[in-house]
């Protein structure tokens, strides 16, 4: 069995000796200090998780205002083409149905648009999932 944290398996191990060494009467104090230094190893975990967790948050907000400009050139390029479509569009719509077609046409063409501008504005970024084992290593 390899050991996620000598300095745990060492505490341990010094916690059995001194039991063998006092007795079973004390085993209920050694059991105690060992579960304490336990407790304190966990919680630096956490919070080493927690602030790594903090960071990663932030870097993906700051990255989030250089993405959003990205965003809106794809934003640009979508509206572009659909403009451009939008004109034979519109001539197809009014040949075929008059005004009432237009409008129609370009009740799609918006409709397109606020959807594709949506998805970009509310798309989440992935986070980059790391492998948790190695917290305990320090």
């Amino acid at each position: 069995m390899e050991a996620r944290d000598p300095e745990l398996k060492k505490e341990l191990h010094a916690t059995l000796q001194t039991r063998r060494e006092l007795g079973e009467e004390y085993d209920s104090v050694l059991v105690e200090s060992f579960l304490e230094k336990v407790e304190q190893r966990l919680d630096a975990t956490v919070d080493r998780r927690v602030r790594r967790r903090l960071a990663e948050e932030r870097t993906a907000a700051v990255r989030g205002g250089r993405d959003s400009l990205d965003g809106w050139g794809e934003r640009f390029g979508f509206a572009l083409v659909s403009l451009i479509l939008a004109v034979p569009l519109s001539a197809i719509a009014v040949v075929n149905a008059g005004l009432l077609g237009l409008a129609v046409a370009w009740t799609g063409i918006i409709a397109v648009n606020a959807a594709h501008a949506r998805r970009t504005l509310f798309a989440t970024p992935r986070h980059d999932r790391r492998n948790r084992d190695t917290d305990w290593q320090g």
